[in-house]
């Protein structure tokens, strides 16, 4: 006999247990139902018709030099739906396909192509791109294109991408020994630092391209030779070329001549965007300055840009701008700078903030104080700075009682106080030296002097260096600073 509830429960409680059952049965199906329409809804949310439209915001990416082997930065752009419903991509994809030489990422996803990525209604997403270039033949830059392509909707929009290839010598964590010489037929790029031995002789002739990546510190122990010329000149700078990162100061570490190196000759060599410039330290090991630079540039540097350490520096018709601090020469030492410029503004990077020119004679980094002899000479030299905080631009600071000769001889600067313990022999002084054209808020700056009635014109005197940084003939009555009017 099957089994009866209604015998075992009272009239009510049968009643009531009908009612329920007959409520749980209807909740599953008004879930159904309401699971049925919500489905429907999401499956129609996405829009189908070919009107359909998105905006990308940029319609080209372009990626400056690249050096083969060594990957780019990466770039992005946004994609919106510019829709009121949800659309789909169908597909992202490289048109050269496995064989490009650009990398996607999209949502986490990478690869040659993507597929089926939703953007909600008036969102958006990013797309990423970086680009690695294979070696080739050619020494000069050569062009690598490719396209991205969008579909959607029976749609295709395109974003066009182009990279700039260049070949070169890789040099990892270098070590040069005897004597080497580097020629421009391509550029050298260094990574992980390069160290000259202390037997070992590097020359760089003209038009030689040196780009150190950011762990890459150049080391002299040795001797470098650098032999660049005014239309080929000589440059060390970091290696990534592209928009955001070329004018970057700190992007490689710099130049560091240690003690026992000797007989180190720069000429039209230009250092730029490096932690530290040149870094001269310890006395000469022979009768020789440790660094001489003729017609040389050191800018946009982000500690400072020459560093001497008691050590023996000569400069002529040198530019010194821009960096963080322009020229320290401490612990005492030899120097003399004939002909340069020491100029820095505050810029998009750095602040201006600390004297172009600062000299010590003393050392107390080992808890107790050091002093060294000093012996400076500076020449038709222009010593200036702009749109910052400070006053004076050349502070000397002498302590004890070794020799602290300083001279300043027909130079111009920016003080509000003069030097103490230097001899000044006809200054200029607080005179705006009228460079041809500086601009901060469009990052140019032109340092020649000559568009303008400025008060190192004719202000010099004769010496031995007879022409200026750009090679032009010097008068008999020459102009302050590296650059002749």
């Amino acid at each position: 006999m099957p089994f009866d509830i209604s015998r075992n429960l009272s009239p009510l409680a049968y009643k009531e247990g009908i009612n329920t059952g007959m409520k749980l049965l209807r909740y599953p199906i008004a879930f159904l139902l309401l699971l049925s329409a919500f489905l429907a809804c999401k499956k129609e949310s996405f829009i189908t018709s070919s009107n359909a439209t998105i905006s990308i915001s940029k319609d080209s990416l372009r990626f400056d030099t690249v050096f083969t082997t060594a990957g780019s930065i990466t770039q992005s752009f946004t994609v919106v739906n510019t829709n009121t419903q949800k659309l789909r991509l169908s597909a992202i994809s490289l048109a050269g396909g496995n064989a490009s030489a650009f990398k996607i990422n999209v949502d986490g996803f990478s690869g040659p192509e993507i597929h089926d990525i939703d953007i909600e209604a008036n969102d958006s997403i990013y797309v990423f791109v970086s680009v690695t270039i294979q070696p080739s033949a050619a020494n000069l830059p050569f062009l690598v294109l490719d396209s991205l392509q969008f579909s959607f909707n029976g749609n295709v929009r395109k974003v066009q991408l182009e990279a700039y290839g260049q070949n070169a010598h890789f040099l990892k964590s270098q070590l040069i020994t005897g004597s080497v010489n580097w020629s421009n037929d391509l550029p050298y790029v260094i990574l992980g630092g390069l160290l000259i031995d202390s037997n070992a002789i590097l020359t760089v002739n003209e038009g030689c391209r040196i780009y150190l990546h950011a762990d890459a510190p150049f080391i002299v122990d040795g001797s470098l030779q650098c032999n660049g010329t005014k239309s080929d000149s000589i440059i060390f700078q970091g290696d990534r070329l592209d928009q955001d990162y070329r004018d970057l100061p700190a992007s490689w570490p710099g130049i560091y001549f240690r003690s026992n190196s000797r007989n180190n000759v720069l000429t039209h060599t230009i250092i730029k965007n490096a932690y530290q410039g040149l870094i001269a330290d310890a006395p000469s090991t022979n009768g020789n300055p440790k660094l001489a630079l003729y017609q040389c540039v050191v800018d946009n540097i982000y500690d400072i840009g020459i560093l001497a350490l008691n050590s023996r520096i000569l400069a002529e018709n040198c530019l010194v701008t821009n960096c963080g601090s322009n020229i320290v020469l401490a612990r005492g030492g030899e120097y003399q700078f004939t002909h340069c410029t020491v100029a820095s503004y505050g810029n998009l990077y750095l602040d201006h903030k600390n004297p172009v020119l600062y000299l010590n004679n003393w050392d107390s980094s080992s808890g107790s104080l050091i002093t060294y002899s000093m012996n400076a000479a500076f020449l038709n030299c222009i010593f200036w700075g702009d749109n910052g905080t400070v006053d004076d631009e050349l502070i000397l600071s002498r302590k004890g009682n070794n020799n602290f000769s300083v001279l300043l001889d027909h130079d111009l600067y920016k003080a509000k106080n003069d030097p103490t313990d230097a001899l000044l022999n006809n200054i200029i002084r607080n005179q705006d030296p009228l460079f041809d054209s500086i601009s901060v808020n469009t990052q140019y700056f032109d340092f020649h002097i000559g568009l303008r009635p400025s008060p190192a014109i004719g202000a010099g005197i004769p010496t031995s260096v007879t022409t200026d940084l750009d090679d032009k003939a010097r008068p008999a009555s020459p102009t302050l600073g590296c650059y002749e009017k």
